[in-house]
């Protein structure tokens, strides 16, 4: 099984210090990022879909081993409301990473209000249709989305399940692995259970112990008969967490 890991985006001012050098320019964290791992989660397209320039300026960056993940806009997963027209703007952007062959996936992150219902599993089926040919990873928060109905439409239809790592709090997902495709995907966000739900940002403030990155290598290494491929993201990024256990993960593995 190949293991990629990586963190959920690079383009953090809090990262100067515990990664970065303190004197390195913002254009530059993506020079650096690539030096020492070879996937990224690009979660800007989640709050406005960029020009396509800006994409071939990131694509142009990274060597042709490198790997994207791009999140889907909010227009899918939360306002659920879109446009013919919006929908074509998203795939313009995504052109320069596609053709490159480094765009390997989309990221649908679904709110923890949108709960298991047919209308929904539905809607993620649209959702999926709307954005083929790229293939699609589903990460849910609410764990009523945890079933086998769930499990049997997304093996029949090829979509992705994203499992998760965050505090075990009522609703929240268990950390449980497994996929629907042959690609295993994994997010882990800390868990900060003081501060999920009012933290803002601070609910990514956690710094995984060597004993909870264990947990995972053993679930992980289960999969090694199961998929052809585990991605493996961090998302606890407040002051730079998410590359400190990232690079803890890949030194388990061996990358």
């Amino acid at each position: 099984m190949e293991i990629k890991i990586g963190t959920s985006g690079y383009s953090f001012e809090d990262w100067k210090g515990p990664f970065y050098p303190t004197d390195i320019k913002k254009g530059k964290y993506l020079d650096y990022y690539i030096k020492h791992f070879p996937t990224v989660e690009i979660n800007s397209t989640y709050y406005r879909i960029p020009h396509p320039a800006v994409m071939t300026n990131i694509e142009k960056k990274t060597p042709d081993n490198f790997e994207f993940i791009v999140k889907t806009p909010n227009l899918l997963t939360h306002k659920r409301k879109f446009t013919t027209e919006e929908i074509n703007q998203y795939f313009d952007c995504l052109k320069p990473m596609f053709e490159s062959g480094k765009l390997k996936g989309l990221l649908a992150q679904f709110p923890y209000s949108f709960k298991f219902s047919l209308a929904n599993l539905d809607y993620v089926e649209k959702c999926n249709e709307i954005l083929h040919p790229h293939e699609l990873f589903i990460e849910f928060r609410h764990d009523s989305w945890v079933n086998r109905t769930m499990y049997d439409t997304f093996k029949k239809n090829n979509i992705g399940y994203v499992a998760v790592d965050e505090p075990q709090l009522n609703g929240l997902l268990k950390p449980d692995m497994f996929a629907t495709t042959d690609t295993g995907y994994i997010r882990l966000h800390g868990r900060n259970a003081e501060k999920w739900w009012n933290g803002g940002a601070l609910r990514y403030d956690y710094d995984y112990s060597d004993d909870e990155l264990e947990e995972w290598k053993k679930k992980i290494e289960k999969m090694r008969q199961k998929a052809g491929k585990m991605y493996i993201f961090f998302n606890n990024c407040h002051l730079g967490q998410a590359v400190k256990n990232a690079r803890e993960m890949m030194q388990k593995f061996n990358l």
